[in-house]
């Protein structure tokens, strides 16, 4: 998968055909759009509900690397990223 195509100074936000929501009865995050519901994992999720627009990737990355006590996270989250922006679930 090629991520170089994504910036880390660019600036993800949830697409406008979808909101983002935790749902307890699924006990995890979830985006909602009218034909459905798609349920995100773990990781997908502490991703997605970074991706405000407002955040750089890189802070992203450095976010999650913090918060879990992590290192080298960059390739994953890109590669999510990629993947996401397929799913149109994010705009960057």
């Amino acid at each position: 998968m090629d991520t170089a195509s994504t910036n880390l100074d660019a600036t993800p936000r949830v697409s406008k055909q979808f909101r983002l929501q935790w749902e307890e009865a699924q006990q995890s995050w979830v985006l909602l759009y009218p034909e459905g519901m798609v349920k995100l994992n773990g990781s997908a999720g502490e991703i997605m509900k970074r991706c405000t627009g407002m955040a750089t990737l890189k802070e992203i990355v450095a976010d999650l690397e913090s918060s879990f006590d992590a290192h080298g996270l960059t390739k994953d989250v890109l590669g999510f990223v990629e993947v996401a922006k397929k799913q149109r679930w994010i705009e960057v």
